[in-house]
């Protein structure tokens, strides 16, 4: 989760379709990080399978129940082994000058953002400009590999961070209501047992702010900043065979060079901000919620239009709505979404979670999506329709994703997961009381959970609210922006102050192509991917040697707990790069047969889910349009993913080419 892709001119910005049918000297050893020795032994110990029963998570929650995530759970046995762009800025468009503007760099910062732009963190030339190893983006991924090159490694490191602060994907997104939709007692690093004890949540689900402060107390205890250089977008990457060292370029136009280059941009950073006619016409101020202002931004009195129904759309509504003199939602594809039920947790789930650290790490690690629960071992028919309807209103009452756990067969089964998606319309029938919004929302036209499945704080509430009306883009597509507010084809002109594009991103791929990233021979990884990104096991593409993707697509990444993936795929790399510094190593390269079998397996592990039957996904690449349509995160379970990698290892790097440089 790095640098998110954002841009201060209009000129610049990637319109997509809106339519309804991105080796210098070594550290001293003494430079060490005194709680490495802390992190690599509690990294490697065994835990017991799981943990014991938690007390409630928070002051309203009365009990937990044992649930799971069912995601791959229970894939036939698949074999295998022998956009825009971001320049520290929000996005948006100021009415008084008809452009887009810079905000948040030097507005309105927090108190946590004037922390982390001090003396501490790297400047240009701090260290001179060849380094062992690159890491491009200051997320959860860039930090933990950091740490993991140089504390453990002992290499030469820098960060380049496009940001003015660390935290990746949540320095970018303060759009209203962002949180996580990972418990947060799993939504943290596990690596350390010390950092685990250190840090306190305060709620089931945190919210933006309280994750930026996470990020930046890792960035503190662990002395990371003096290797991030901030404010620096990398423009260019280019492979040269002649030094085996990869050389890159800032938009500013400072050089560096790393025999490694490892990618940690992010799988949702690229924005995607539809091509409606009539944009730069318009009067008022419009966003994206990926880019939002630090500042914030004032709805009270204003006429908001959002567009977009997806995961941040649903946290964003009911926020909006709150202040806003009226909300016009604009909707073209209606989704599900489950009760978050979020609230404080207790001191008596905080010492819990401390306590049995072990048992959630091991519970994450060895499940499917990474999440600290397991799933439930039944099918939806393996009780009555009256059990079922019990225990998804049980699921519903306590919240969250759990819901997807209640039968391991949601996603493998269509007629399994007809009932879920019936006992969901139906939730928003009661919920909503206006018969014909509660028709536009509940007809959706996909299984549940095939694409992101959003949680909710009061989503669907928000629609009985006398301000908020919805717009159907199904039946009314948009048909231009006007001066004054958006034109439907029917005639009808909705009159705005702000637009909200709550439209997403280019997703896996998108912050990757906004580099221009250019391997053996001088092949562009966007000729490489042009039928659609090609990667061996997410980590490296071949033709681009020393090139590592963290969380890169052929991945579980998004559809996992992002952190648990992050972990896996960090550690992995940093094991590799010690394997081949210890025998003399210094070039890796995935082979093009290892790439089009893992390709395969890819696809293969996405059929024999549900999942590529919500034909306008994102995870297809469905939401860009022009994009190949490819399902690129790998489905086939993070354990099962985990046990590939370790198997690869273990066969003396199968797939890969590890060969000694000649100079």
């Amino acid at each position: 989760m790095a640098g998110m892709e954002m841009a201060t001119r209009a000129r610049r910005v990637r319109l997509t379709a809106w339519a309804p049918g991105h080796t210098a000297r070594r550290r001293r050893a003494e430079q060490r990080s005194p709680a490495w020795s802390e992190v690599a032994a509690g990294r490697r110990r065994r835990q017991p399978a799981e943990t014991a029963e938690p007390p409630p998570l928070g002051a309203s929650r009365s009990s937990r129940r044992r649930s799971a995530c069912c995601i791959g759970s229970c894939l036939p046995t698949l074999s295998f082994g022998s956009c825009v762009e971001r320049a520290g800025c929000s996005i948006r468009r100021a009415a008084s000058h008809g452009r887009m503007t810079c905000t948040g760099r030097t507005k309105g910062m927090s108190q946590v953002m004037a922390k982390v732009m001090t003396s501490r963190e790297a400047g240009p030339a701090a260290e001179g400009t060849a380094f062992d190893a690159l890491v491009i983006g200051a997320g959860f991924a860039g930090l933990y590999q950091l740490l993991c090159l140089r504390d453990r490694l002992g290499l030469s490191a820098r960060v380049l961070e496009a940001g003015g602060g660390v935290g990746g994907t949540w320095y970018w997104n303060r759009y209203p209501g962002a949180r996580c939709d990972s418990e947060s007692h799993s939504y943290s690093y596990y690596f350390s047992d010390e950092l685990l004890r250190d840090w306190n949540w305060s709620e089931r689900y945190p919210q933006q702010p309280e994750i930026l402060r996470y990020l930046n107390h890792v960035a503190d205890r662990f002395d990371l900043r003096r290797d991030i250089q901030l404010n620096t977008r990398v423009a260019e990457a280019h492979y040269d065979s002649a030094d085996n060292r990869w050389h890159v370029r800032t938009e500013t136009g400072e050089r560096y060079t790393a025999t490694f280059l490892i990618t940690a941009v992010g799988c949702l950073s690229s924005a995607n901000i539809p091509d409606i006619p009539g944009l730069d016409q318009f009067a008022g101020d419009w966003y994206h919620t990926g880019g939002w202002p630090h500042e914030g931004v004032d709805f009270a009195g204003k006429r908001v239009g959002q567009i977009g129904t997806g995961s941040t759309g649903i946290q964003a509504v009911p926020v909006i709505a709150s202040t806003a003199e009226h909300l016009t939602v604009f909707q073209r594809t209606a989704n599900y979404s489950i009760p978050a039920r979020n609230a404080p947790l207790t001191e008596e789930f905080k010492r819990w979670a401390k306590a049995n650290a072990a048992g959630i790490r091991a519970t994450m690690r060895s499940n499917t999506n990474g999440h600290p629960f397991v799933i439930e071992n039944r099918s939806a028919f393996d009780v009555s329709d009256a059990e079922r309807d019990a225990i998804y209103e049980a699921a519903w009452a306590k919240g969250g994703l759990q819901f997807r756990a209640s039968f391991r067969d949601l996603l493998t089964d269509k007629a399994a997961n007809d009932t879920a998606a019936a006992f969901l319309r139906e939730k928003i029938r009661q919920v909503v009381q206006d018969p014909d919004k509660a028709g536009i929302l509940a007809a959706i036209d996909h299984p549940f959970a095939t694409k992101r499945p959003p949680i909710d704080s009061g989503y669907f509430e928000a629609f009985n609210r006398d301000n908020v009306s919805l717009v159907d883009l199904r039946r009314t597509p948009i048909e231009c922006i006007t001066p004054n507010g958006i034109r439907t084809t029917d005639g009808i002109e909705h009159p705005l102050d702000i637009i909200v594009f709550a439209t997403g991103f280019d997703a896996m791929t998108g912050a990757l192509l906004n580099i221009d990233i250019r391997g053996r021979d001088g092949l562009p990884l966007r000729q490489a991917w042009e039928a659609g990104p090609r990667t061996y096991l997410g980590l490296q593409v071949a033709g681009f040697p020393n090139l590592f993707t963290i969380t890169g697509p052929g991945s579980p990444s998004v559809l996992c707990n992002m952190p648990v993936a992050i972990e896996q795929h960090v550690e992995w790399i940093a094991d590799c790069i010690a394997h081949m510094r210890a025998r003399g190593l210094t070039r890796i390269e995935a082979k093009p047969d290892a790439v089009g079998s893992w390709v395969e397996h890819v696809n293969e592990a996405a059929s024999a889910t549900l999942l590529p039957q919500a034909g306008h996904s994102w995870y297809l690449g469905a939401n860009v349009p022009g994009k190949p349509r490819v399902f690129m995160p790998y489905a086939g379970g993070m354990a099962r993913y985990r046990e590939i990698c370790a198997g690869v290892v273990a066969r003396g790097y199968e797939g890969f080419a590890l060969e000694r440089f000649p100079g």
